[in-house]
């Protein structure tokens, strides 16, 4: 059961897809976050900037515009310049589980409302590169971190590798939500043991598009098998992610809920 202390409400963002993804974010964030008394807000930017990448401009537009801490994936690395911002900054992330020598960190630790908050960024392997493992990893950092509130963006492509880490996660976290396919999923739980779960936020981004990318540009790459360049699509827009209550006491979530919010 929760505690008499006030929840913190976490509010986690989806796969945030170049100019219309931040634009939506621009109209529909700070106001939507004071009206529901945010406390805190992570959300994954490795798209934010043409659709592929961050820039040094794109990042600062973000945490403007009230994100707290950025997490990332396999595509952070798309733009070089952000790579200083990686190695200097505690508000933007990259996979725990890359080599130690490459630029960045894979976790950081804020206090809000006088709870102190942990933030975890992984990537999985399955389908993707043959990186150090997650789960090991994990366990790593919860060794060194001595809070309850513990927060897991795991980028990942197969909904089983998300899974599993969510039930190997169950009750030593807070909250594992899933990033990287930016197709929205309906199994959002909380398990047994107290953490919130969701294999995908989904993305925040063109609605009219194939995962935010121009329709025709995908359509071709796939009746051709020819490359082409991607290109962010334009149109209406899509906020996608979760609001999940925290027992600031335990550590446990109280409720996780899905949030899909069409723009113009």
């Amino acid at each position: 059961m929760p505690s008499d202390s006030s929840p913190l409400r976490i509010l986690f963002i989806g796969d945030i897809v170049g100019r219309p993804g931040r634009g939506a974010l621009k109209q529909w964030l700070p106001g939507w976050r004071k009206e529901h008394e945010i406390d805190f807000v992570v959300a994954n930017g490795e798209n934010a900037a043409g659709g592929m990448g961050m820039t040094s401009k794109t990042y600062h537009e973000l945490l403007d515009l009230g994100i707290d801490v950025i997490t990332s994936g396999n595509h952070i690395w798309s733009k070089k310049e952000i790579y200083p911002i990686l190695d200097s900054s505690d508000r933007l992330l990259r996979p725990a589980n890359y080599p130690e020598n490459v630029p960045g960190k894979g976790w950081t630790s804020h206090t809000t409302h006088d709870q102190k908050v942990l933030i975890i960024n992984l990537e999985g392997r399955v389908f993707m590169k043959s990186l150090e493992c997650p789960f090991k990893t994990v366990d790593k950092i919860l060794e060194e971190f001595d809070g309850k509130i513990v927060l897991v963006d795991f980028h990942a492509e197969a909904t089983s590798e998300k899974i599993a880490l969510g039930w190997y996660l169950d009750g030593r976290v807070s909250a594992v939500v899933g990033t990287h396919t930016h197709v929205q999923t309906a199994d959002e739980t909380i398990l047994p043991r107290g953490t919130a779960y969701i294999s995908d936020l989904g993305m925040t981004g063109p609605m009219d598009s194939v995962i935010g990318m121009k329709k025709d540009v995908v359509l071709h790459r796939f009746l051709t098998q020819m490359p082409s360049k991607f290109e962010v699509a334009k149109g209406r827009t899509v906020i996608s992610g979760a609001l999940v209550e925290i027992d600031p006491e335990t550590g446990r979530a109280i409720s996780i809920e899905r949030i899909q919010i069409t723009g113009s």
